[in-house]
């Protein structure tokens, strides 16, 4: 259980030069919390100040330092850093697609080792924020190189022609049509627009057309020996992962399995509920106690092995959207399942 200090919220910070004042209708905030908090240390962070500062733009998903049990970073992506530190040493190396408030990158610094980063989001200001983020929360900001670019996917660093040790991505998965709600703050950032690749129909099924062509594209960018680190929401069958990893020409495996509240839950389970009444699906959720009671005791360095044991197991308390999207309404917590998906070419 954490123990946190709500985050502090400071002055914000303008627009980037380069971008008007007028195509945001939020100004960016900045969040403060203890690194040793965020990242579960037991001391004080060897290589970021002891208190991150994280600004936020308005088209990037805020941290969740005030519930980090439902922060992707705190919760699922550094506790698998950590296991891969353990078991692989330093990965100096690391590369993030659509990095939000660059909190992934931060923490593949300390945890990871990473001395080069590689960072991509679809808008400019995002990076820009993000790129600040991270030099200004190092100890010694000339410890780390920073690659970056604005665009789709891994595609902004192509002319860079680098290699990364891991390669980590958070991707949305609910697919958006409406192009006046894509180009409206967070939107982008929570959707996938259209999409004019070939992707095989169980992947489309399951929403996760974007992990895919993550995957696809990783080919060009890893290092010999890397690996792709997907963060899934386990709203889809197990073995959906495996086969999209399969399908796009890596050897995947459920690298940890584990479990987070449902953030922003309204509005994200009624997403799914629109995709599962159009055919896509059916997509899972569970009650917060029944998680806990089923992740209870579970080591997570040993969890991927026993994440068909687990998923059988939570499988009776499932709900299908439409009953999370109306035990929400009801005031309750729901949460869903989590992957870290590690996904390796061949």
């Amino acid at each position: 259980m954490y123990r946190i200090s709500p985050p502090t919220l400071l002055k914000p910070s303008p627009p980037p030069n380069n971008v008007s004042k007028s195509s945001f209708s939020v100004q960016p905030e900045i969040a403060q919390i203890a690194a040793a908090t965020y990242l579960g240390l037991a001391s004080a962070p060897e290589r970021l100040r002891d208190s991150i500062a994280i600004e936020v733009s308005p088209r990037a998903f805020r941290p969740r330092f005030d519930d980090l049990q439902a922060d992707w970073v705190a919760s699922v992506a550094v506790p698998a850093f950590k296991l891969i530190r353990q078991r692989q040493g330093a990965l100096t190396s690391f590369a993030t697609i659509g990095t939000g408030t660059g909190l992934d990158a931060l923490a593949a610094v300390e945890t990871l080792g990473a001395i080069r980063i590689g960072i991509t989001d679809v808008h400019d200001d995002v990076v820009r924020i993000a790129s600040a983020n991270i030099t200004q929360n190092l100890r010694n900001p000339a410890s780390v190189t920073i690659e970056s670019g604005f665009g789709d996917l891994l595609s902004p660093l192509k002319h860079l022609r680098a290699r990364y040790d891991v390669i980590y991505e958070n991707l949305p998965n609910v697919p958006i049509n409406d192009a006046a709600q894509i180009a409206s703050e967070r939107t982008s950032s929570g959707h996938v627009p259209p999409r004019t690749e070939t992707v095989p129909e169980s992947v489309q099924r399951n929403l996760l057309t974007l992990h895919y062509l993550a995957l696809k594209q990783a080919h060009d960018f890893l290092a010999p020996g890397g690996a792709v680190l997907s963060m899934l929401g386990g709203r889809v069958p197990l073995a959906a992962f495996l086969e999209m990893g399969r399908l796009a020409g890596h050897r995947a495996e459920i690298f940890t399995y584990s479990w987070k509240v449902q953030a922003d839950a309204e509005p994200m389970t009624r997403g799914y509920v629109a995709q599962q009444k159009a055919g896509f699906g059916p997509f899972h959720f569970y009650p917060i106690a029944r998680l806990a009671t089923v992740f209870a005791g579970i080591d997570l360095a040993r969890s991927g092995e026993h994440a068909e044991e687990l998923e059988a197991k939570l499988a009776p308390d499932r709900l299908d959207a439409v009953a999370a999207h109306a035990a929400v309404l009801r005031g309750e917590k729901i949460g869903h399942t989590a992957v870290a998906l590690r996904s390796t070419p061949g």
